[in-house]
């Protein structure tokens, strides 16, 4: 058996950042930019106004109050995307909306609230209450972006703000590092696909789709390759369904039993790297390449195949798509209750977290079966137990990997 830390720097120096396509904006959330992005224009691309109002020469508001307005004649009125068709000389204002652009001779902009627009009929002239400085509610072209500059950087990850930036620029289409094909085999004769009868002494494939959802989860493309027999003619023949996949995981088949297959057709088919890690849950692992594809071969118990990849896969698929931080985010817990460790393997232990005047605290979700795939549903954290440690008692600090966070990029 090997470390987890051994385990995981094995799989991640057998697969690297993928190549580059181009996609649509909406379609890369979460992908990295492949490419500099620069601006071939302003935004805004005009001197706007930042408020409903009138735009003024802010001259003119010299002095101004509610006991003594100043007024101005009103020449017209600029909507959004409209450009006024004269300008504002000194005496006058246009009304003007939000967004739209100032009219030629402004400079600042009046909200409505600072006039007396509401005690006035036909808007010929308005009565101005305040006085208002030079460039007030204007936003200047290029306030945000400038042109010809750059914009974003290649490595970038793009959230929904750098979506939008592109969208502001006029981009409908961005180089990014394309999303891994990740291949999904479940094996066991016992298994049966849902939606299918469940005969007695079966059990339905609850792991591919599990794993499907993590895959999807981090930003792969899951591509379920069915279910393979416990005999090494069915798993191979699944497996060569997957030629076009950037990696593969299998789930079941790689512990010591008779009908365990996994390792065996790595060991015929490609390569072996390892197969056992000192974790609890999770010791039967195995990992290598099959066709020149790295193949993760994850336990059959459900807990252990979701905790491994969470450990394994995650950071390799994270690292496919150009991702540089590959750590899972995690916390520093305070312990209401004892977590055992027996063996001397690292342990990861299914627990709730919650956050109390400053400090996190850490309860086990309850029985840490690994075939209790609800404890996976009621934790939020995996309490780490590490392998030279015989327990972790109530009151102690643990570290705790957290499961529902946001990744961090």
């Amino acid at each position: 058996m090997i470390s987890v830390e051994a385990a995981r720097d094995k799989i991640l120096g057998y697969v690297d950042i993928l190549d580059s396509i181009e996609s649509p904006i909406l379609d890369c959330a979460g992908q990295v930019l492949a490419e500099d992005v620069y601006s071939d224009i302003n935004v805004p691309p005009l001197d706007n106004s930042a408020m409903d109002g009138y735009a003024v020469m802010a001259a003119d508001t010299s002095g101004a109050s509610s006991d003594t307005p100043r007024v101005l004649r009103v020449t017209g009125t600029v909507a959004a995307g409209a450009i006024a068709a004269e300008a504002v000389t000194p005496g006058s204002a246009m009304r003007i909306m939000t967004g739209a652009p100032l009219p030629a001779g402004a400079d600042s902009v009046v909200p409505f609230e600072d006039t007396d627009e509401q005690q006035r009929g036909d808007i010929k002239e308005i009565g101005i209450l305040c006085q208002v400085a030079t460039g007030k509610n204007v936003r200047r072209a290029g306030e945000d972006i400038t042109r010809s500059s750059l914009v974003l950087r290649r490595g970038t990850v793009l959230r929904p703000s750098e979506i939008g930036i592109l969208a502001s620029l006029g981009r409908s289409r961005v180089k990014v590092v394309r999303r891994p094909k990740v291949a999904i085999l479940a094996t066991g004769d016992e298994l049966v696909d849902i939606g299918e009868p469940l005969p007695s002494g079966k059990i339905y494939n609850s792991n591919a789709y599990s794993v499907a959802a993590l895959v999807a989860r981090y930003g792969g493309i899951p591509v379920l390759l069915g279910i393979a027999l416990d005999n090494e003619e069915s798993l191979v023949a699944r497996l060569r369904r997957a030629t076009d996949c950037d990696l593969l995981i299998t789930t079941g088949g790689v512990s010591k039993g008779d009908y365990d297959m996994v390792k065996d057709v790595l060991a015929k088919e490609g390569e072996v790297v390892f197969w056992q890690v000192r974790m609890k849950p999770g010791k039967p692992l195995a990992f290598g390449r099959v066709n020149g594809i790295p193949l993760l071969g994850l336990p059959g118990n459900p807990v252990s195949s979701m905790i491994t990849f969470e450990l394994f896969a995650r950071s390799a698929i994270l690292k496919m798509m150009g991702k540089t931080n590959l750590d899972k985010p995690s916390v520093e817990a305070i312990m209401e209750g004892p977590v055992v460790n027996t063996d001397g393997r690292q342990v990861y232990a299914r627990a709730v977290v919650e956050k109390r005047d400053g400090q996190y605290y850490a309860r086990l979700t309850g029985p840490q079966g690994s075939g209790i795939l609800t404890s996976m549903s009621l934790a939020n954290g995996l309490v780490i137990v590490p392998e030279d440690r015989a327990s972790i008692e109530e009151g102690e600090s643990a570290r705790v990997l957290m499961l529902d966070w946001d990744e961090t990029v």
